[in-house]
């Protein structure tokens, strides 16, 4: 049985190779889309996403780098979301260089019980952790339903 460090890593290490598989084989136009007529998401959109929320929480608060936005927001929203005129290798590029810099933050840390002041309050590396999984599984069940109604594929 893993310890609480592999368990955590690995589970967010295979959220993080679900959201690459729900995007795996599709074109430019499928990434972009916003398959679900109630919805502005498009799996590019995601993907971008989860890069700014991996920068923001490994780099931004655990590592205390000053950063700005890659995508500033528009009106209100929130700038990785608009993808039409989104590179999509530059963004699958620039997610998984984020992933590449969250596990050497994460790994920089001794313990998951480690901790960080940010704003008044006390982080851990175990709440980022955790934070990051249920960020990942969350849109990742969004990333499902796109993916069904861009092309009917299913599964995990």
């Amino acid at each position: 049985m893993a310890d609480d460090r592999v368990s955590l890593t690995s589970f967010l290490d295979y959220q993080r190779a679900t959201l690459a598989m729900k995007c795996q084989g599709l074109n430019a136009d499928q990434l972009k889309r916003r398959a679900v007529p109630t919805s502005s998401l498009t799996l590019l959109g995601l993907v971008r996403h989860a890069g700014e929320v991996e920068t923001s929480w490994f780099r931004f608060v655990l590592n205390q780098e000053q950063l700005k936005p890659r995508w500033p927001a528009v009106d209100g929203v929130y700038g990785e979301f608009l993808v039409s005129d989104a590179d999509v290798d530059e963004s699958f590029t620039l997610w998984r260089e984020a992933c590449e810099r969250s596990r050497a933050v994460t790994d920089s840390f001794e313990s998951l019980d480690d901790t960080v002041a940010f704003r008044g309050e006390t982080i851990s590396l175990r709440y980022v952790l955790t934070h990051m999984i249920e960020e990942y599984a969350r849109h990742n069940g969004h990333a499902d339903l796109l993916r069904e109604a861009i092309d009917r594929a299913v599964g995990e």
